[in-house]
């Protein structure tokens, strides 16, 4: 009777501590969302709004903070969120999966109607995670850890509607009759998968599911309540009842309970597991960030996909990613730029994408990586950071891009000797295939540099045709802080250099807190208009979706692309100098060993080195390399007497490789078509 009293008092007392907690951590947020919209009104700017990941604007008006469905309707109650955990069937959609709050279907290339078939195919369920309520009673004891095992975010809802009554999976495939009375089959594909469409052509960087830091930090009060009050009700349950107390204390010293067993009787999965052998299980993300990689995404499309694993000269291990046609004579090779990966090239998905554009068209697409991984990788295991981050742009272009190119022109040659595409390619005078290699900003510089310097050394580059987006090299015209930054580099590096010989983020737990960062600053539109707000005034008011970029995968906490601090120095060196030219060691001495003059190889005055046609293309909106620095590589490269085009698209800066749009993917497939009329011809 007493203990009954005691514990109605206490889960009453209890459940409105949760609801004062919940109450005030929700005013706040709206708080902090209303001043940082009031703040982004005040500063001056033409605009006011953030273009979203879902292509609608994040106006600096008020918005209520997502909150759990167990915290919806006024329902405050923690057992709520441990009985929608316990209700769910066997069987939960990915809450991973990029395209969609729950079964979602992406649509296809409109060049490739298999596409669509495919992608619907391959959606993927996964077993419900058993362990979760034991997560839970483990993080009891420690909320933290159940925060940091708990899977999916607690704002889930089933995957299954009512239809005539009974529960039917929104993912089912059925057989009905036409009127014929031949079977047909169909897809039930509800509202909102194809309203998701539209939202997976416009662009998610994270899943609608994942909680950024101010849910987490909802969510560990609302478990640290339980925990204390936990706490507080054994407590008082021992002293109410001291017999059972000392009954338990005496068992305890003189009985030791075995260890429960961990065996899984296997007979018991298969009444457990009716989930069809198509399903591929995905494995759970850590402390709710995003983690998936480029081959999660083309591999979850129904593309195939190809690791390759390339050392360069100097040791570093670059991968190189493919969605491979082995048989084809096209090849597509895409290179990134700073503080970006090839998961750039696939982000927007199958219709916005150019490796899914290429691919489709019939060409075996190739991504690059540069070197400059959180993650260090490099044939000598131990390497400290000194040594890692000792690169300038000068290894992109002589040690990275040749490293890659040579290993797809050995990959080309064998595959199509061995498929009798070609004959015996110890016989062939050239190449039996051809490479158009499209780069965004320091990739475009990279391959500028690459291609020259292997002209003027007598070798191959095995290349016919460059298609540059925005290429760094030339930066007159960068923005102030982009000069205040490249007279105060070179100042400090003395100092700076040896503390912090890499720009990157050096631990996990920080990786994750800017990835979960990213996560606050879509869902809350005054917070992230703010953030935008700041990232556009440090690159000269570019308005690209910075914000929406800084939520992309990989930027996770695994790893996470950065630069060396040498790297910001040759930048520096291009902004001052206002040439493109290679690292200057900064004295005569180590020039003379390097290059063999007393002064960098300037990349832009042998230009005429360059045998094939090279099309740069400008962003009119462009602020961190604007069109005039695009033009003047042009006008070099026509001075040189290169055989160059010039083309300019009202684009920001990242928005010919973030942003779904469609006249950078024909314009891409235009230059593959050039490539292969010359073929022909």
């Amino acid at each position: 009777m007493l203990q009954g009293v005691i514990g109605t008092a206490l889960g009453l007392v209890k459940e409105s501590i949760k609801t004062i907690n919940q109450e005030t951590f929700s005013n706040t947020i709206k708080l902090v969302n209303g001043i940082s919209a009031l703040v982004l009104i005040m500063l001056p700017g033409n605009k006011t709004v953030l273009e979203g990941i879902q292509g609608w604007e994040l106006r600096p008006t008020y918005r209520a903070p997502r909150m759990p469905p167990w915290m919806e309707e006024g329902v405050s109650s923690f057992n709520e969120l441990i009985h929608e955990h316990v209700t769910h069937s066997e069987f939960e959609f990915d809450s991973d999966d990029e395209y969609g709050e729950e079964y979602e279907s992406a649509p296809s290339s409109p060049s490739s109607q298999v596409s669509q078939l495919s992608s619907i195919s391959q959606q993927e369920i996964r077993l419900s995670r058993g362990s979760s309520l034991g997560c839970f009673f483990q993080g009891i004891t420690n909320p933290f850890i159940c925060m940091f095992f708990w899977g999916p975010s607690s704002d889930q809802t089933s995957a299954s509607k009512e239809i005539d009554g009974k529960q039917r999976s929104e993912s089912s495939f059925s057989l009905e009759d036409d009127s014929s009375g031949n079977p047909t089959s169909m897809f039930t594909i509800d509202s909102r998968q194809l309203a998701t469409m539209k939202e997976f052509v416009m662009h998610r960087t994270t899943d609608s599911r994942r909680r950024g830091i101010i849910e987490d930090l909802l969510f560990l009060g609302e478990l640290s309540i339980e925990k204390a009050f936990d706490v507080i009700y054994e407590v008082l349950y021992h002293i109410v009842s001291p017999l059972e107390a000392l009954q338990l204390l005496v068992k305890k010293f003189r009985f030791k309970e075995p260890a429960p067993s961990l065996e899984i009787k296997t007979s018991m999965l298969g009444k457990l597991d009716p989930s069809p052998t198509w399903l591929k299980p995905r494995s759970d993300q850590p402390l709710n960030t995003d983690a998936r990689t480029c081959e999660d995404i083309i591999t979850d499309l129904g593309y195939p996909y190809e690791a390759i694993r390339v050392t360069t000269e100097d040791g570093y291990i670059l991968l190189l990613e493919r969605i491979p046609r082995p048989d084809a004579q096209k090849v597509l090779y895409l290179q990134h730029g700073m503080f970006d990966s090839s998961l750039g090239w696939v982000a927007n998905g199958v219709v916005g994408s150019q490796a899914f554009a290429a691919y489709d068209q019939g060409c075996d697409v190739f991504l690059g990586n540069f070197r400059g991984l959180a993650s260090k990788e490099h044939v000598d295991k131990g390497i400290s950071n000194e040594r890692y981050w000792h690169y300038t742009a000068d290894e992109h272009g002589t040690r990275d891009i040749p490293a890659m190119i040579d290993k797809i022109h050995e990959m080309k040659m064998s595959e199509l000797a061995s498929l009798e595409v070609i004959p015996d390619k110890k016989s062939l005078k050239t190449e039996p295939y051809e490479v158009c290699a499209v780069a965004h900003s320091l990739g475009g510089a990279a391959l500028l540099m690459y291609v020259v310097t292997r002209r003027l050394a007598g070798r191959p580059h095995h290349l016919s045709r460059l298609t540059l987006f925005s290429p760094a090299g030339f930066h007159e015209d960068a923005p102030a802080f982009c000069h205040f930054l490249s007279n105060f580099l070179p100042t400090m590096g003395p100092i700076l250099r040896p503390l912090v010989p890499g720009v990157y983020i050096p631990t996990r737990f920080l990786r994750m807190l800017v990835n979960k960062l990213a996560r606050d600053f879509q869902n809350y539109p005054g917070l992230g208009g703010l953030a935008q707000r700041i990232f556009s005034y440090c690159v000269g008011g570019d308005s690209s979706n910075w914000v929406g970029a800084f939520g992309i995968s990989h930027y996770n906490m695994y790893d996470m692309p950065g630069v060396s601090y040498l790297f910001s120095e040759h930048v520096a060196q291009w902004i001052r100098s206002g040439n493109f030219l290679m690292f200057d060691f900064g004295s005569e001495f180590n020039n003379m060993e390097v290059y063999g003059t007393p002064f960098p190889f300037d990349v832009g005055k042998h230009y005429d080195a360059i045998d094939i046609p090279v099309d740069v293309v400008a962003g009119t909106k462009d602020r961190l390399i604007p069109p005039s620095m695009v033009r003047r590589h042009y006008k070099t490269l026509k001075d040189a007497g290169v055989e160059a085009s010039y083309e300019e698209f009202e684009y920001a800066h990242l928005d010919f490789t973030f942003a779904h749009r469609e006249e950078s993917l024909l314009y891409v497939m235009s230059r593959l078509m050039l490539v292969t009329s010359k073929k022909d011809k």
